[in-house]
């Protein structure tokens, strides 16, 4: 089997990214929203994860002064529990720590208990909730985070 790569997202990306996109989340971002990220916000960055050419993940996180703030992170359904969550989110954070920063957070909803314990192999611990964060259910999202440096 192929190894899989990680590398920046591209406006070539978009609709494999999309793809992903609709396969994960309920209210899913739409195109224009990803393009704004990867053409005019200088604080973002956006990774793709391919497996034989094939996107199959993506990630992306803001980086201002010495705060990461991940934005976004999905695997297709076919490949999750393999592990390639794990390995796009260890990127980030190595991404993180080489563009400065010093603390990492992110929302994640509280129903969401494999995602909890991903993050918290990482380190991350909560900092809090955020009431009805997700609007196509109000959902809470719980906020991680972890210090970097």
């Amino acid at each position: 089997m192929d190894e899989p790569t990680i590398r920046p997202m591209t406006l070539a990306d978009i609709e494999a990214v999309m793809e992903v996109e609709t396969a994960t989340y309920a209210s899913p971002w739409q195109r224009h929203i990803f393009y704004q990220e990867i053409a005019q916000n200088f604080h973002a960055h956006y990774f793709v994860l391919e497996l034989g050419g094939l996107v199959i993940g993506y990630a992306g996180m803001w980086v201002v002064m010495d705060d990461a703030q991940i934005t976004n992170i999905a695997i297709l359904p076919a490949y999750r529990g393999r592990k390639f969550g794990d390995r796009l989110f260890r990127f980030l954070l190595g991404k993180a720590i080489m563009l400065g920063a010093e603390h990492l957070s992110l929302e994640v909803r509280v129903s969401n208990h494999i995602a909890q314990r991903m993050y918290r192999k990482f380190g991350l611990v909560k900092g809090g909730i955020r009431k009805n964060y997700y609007t196509d259910n109000q959902e809470d999202a719980m906020v991680m985070w972890v210090t970097l440096k």
